[in-house]
Parts: C-alpha cells; structure tokens; sequence
C-alpha cells in the first residue's frame, strides 16, 4: 500500500516521527512524508493561494527522507494528488497529533484537515491524535513530548492500516483516531462530542491607541454524554469516529423545497 504521512505540527514533530517508525515496520508499506516546515495546528482547511511554496527535502536520520513545505498540511495533500512524490497515494494518515482532536476541535484542527483533503480528492484517510496530559488539548504546543508518549497511539493507529482492507470504512468517510494517556481500557466507534470552549478575552497590551488581545487558549470542556469521543477518551478508550465532507443539511433541504423560493425573485409586496 502507498502511503502519505503527514500532520500540522510540523516534519520534525515527535508524533509524526512516531507514525513514522510504525508505518516503516508494517510489511508492504511505501511511505512518503510531506508535512509542514513548522508548526501549523489549528489552521484547518486553510491553502495557500497567494505565493508559490517552497519544498526542500529533509533526512530523517535513518536512511529515509520526506519533504518540508512552508505550506499548509492541505497543502500537503495536495503535492503529493499533484506528483511531488514517486506515487499516487492510496491512503493519507495525518498525525500523530500532539493533543487530542475530539467534538468541534475537528473543525479547527489542521490533523483532520489534511486527512479531510484526502477524501476531497478521493484517496482513504485516518487522522490520530493523542491526548496531552497537560490538558484537554493544546493548539499552541508541538515540543516537549517524549517518543513514549505516542507508542500506543502509533502502534494502533499501523495496526489499522495493516487491516484497513476488513475495517469498514464508507467512500468518502475518514477514520477521527483520538488516544488516551495511560493504559488503553479498549477501543470504541464513537461519534462527535460537544466541546464546550472557555475563551475569554484579554488586553494585554495598549500603545499609541492600538490594543492587543489573548482570546483563546483557556481550558475547554465538553458536554457530558455517551457515545461520544470525549466519554471513549474519558473512559480510558481510542476513540474511533468516522467523518465524512457532507455538510448538507439533508432535512433542512426538504423544508426549504415546500418554500416557494421563487417568490423571492420578485420585489417584495409593500403595504400602504
């Protein structure tokens, strides 16, 4: 199977490195990495259209090498659909992300974005994430995590590669992989929480007229619920949620068809 790597924390990030290492040793895999130069969490589904990108290949150390862009991890996807690398790839994997993409987080995150590009342009696609034991989840921090904190993650996460041919997986739908810290309790097939975010805003500075506020990064939480992704997290578990890119609201389509839409064409009726 051919495979693309990449993730938003950047080529030099321990999670993607781990990923990496596991990928290497599942028999029959062709591995190619691209990924950010740097860290780039939370800039989901982001491209970059208004300069050209610069690629340079980088050496991993162990005899293989990948390609650092100053792109997006969109963007990644995308150099490999367009031929940077040897091959078209059959599967994206996108991680592992240092800290967990759980409920309304996937819409933020550059780990699911990337994998979201995958199915956009119809190759198979798994986002991992392992949770921080810092913290619910962390935008800002792509340092200071040990190789160790990501082998039950990538361990999981090669495994379901290996057999990715017997999980079910729908067209067009992408596999949310979120882990735990501490000893795996199981895995379940979850759906998407609730995050409930505790932003606030804060002036931290005031020159010549101008201020400068800190409006994220404040502990969230999350509605307490079964069947979710945060209770599989909470419970010890990896999270396995599938996602696909259908935002239609399927019944809100039916309720707009009994609306005569047409009438709208015309000036509106104005009484005297």
């Amino acid at each position: 199977m051919k495979v693309l790597l990449t993730n938003d924390d950047g080529i030099s990030a321990t999670g993607l490195n781990a990923m990496r290492r596991a990928l290497l040793e599942v028999p029959g895999i062709e591995l190619a990495v691209i990924a950010p130069d740097s860290n780039r969490s939370a800039t989901a589904r982001s491209i970059t259209t208004r300069q050209p990108l610069w690629v340079e290949e980088v050496e991993f150390g162990d005899g293989t090498s990948g390609f650092a862009t100053d792109g997006t991890p969109v963007d990644c996807v995308r150099f490999a659909a367009l031929g940077l690398i040897d091959f078209e790839p059959e599967l994206i994997v996108s991680g592992i992300n240092h800290g967990s993409n759980l409920g309304d987080d996937i819409t933020y995150s550059g780990t699911v974005a990337a994998a979201l590009e995958g199915i956009v342009v119809g190759i198979p696609a798994i986002a991992v994430s392992q949770q921080a034991d810092h913290g619910e989840m962390d935008f800002r921090a792509a340092s200071g995590w040990a190789r160790e904190d990501f082998a039950q993650a990538a361990a999981f996460a090669a495994r379901l590669v290996e057999e990715l041919e017997r999980v079910p997986i729908p067209e067009g739908t992408l596999l949310n992989v979120n882990c735990p810290v501490g000893e795996i309790a199981g895995v379940r097939a979850a759906r998407l929480g609730k995050r409930i975010y505790n932003d606030r805003m804060e002036l931290t500075e005031e020159v010549d007229g101008r201020r400068r506020y800190r409006i994220y990064g404040e502990m969230p939480g999350y509605r307490h619920e079964d069947g979710t992704d945060f209770a599989a997290i909470a419970d010890g578990c990896i999270a396995v949620t599938p996602l696909h890119f259908d935002l239609t609201d399927r019944a809100g389509v039916e309720e707009l068809t009994g609306f005569d839409l047409d009438a709208l064409l015309k000036p509106a009726a104005r009484e005297v």
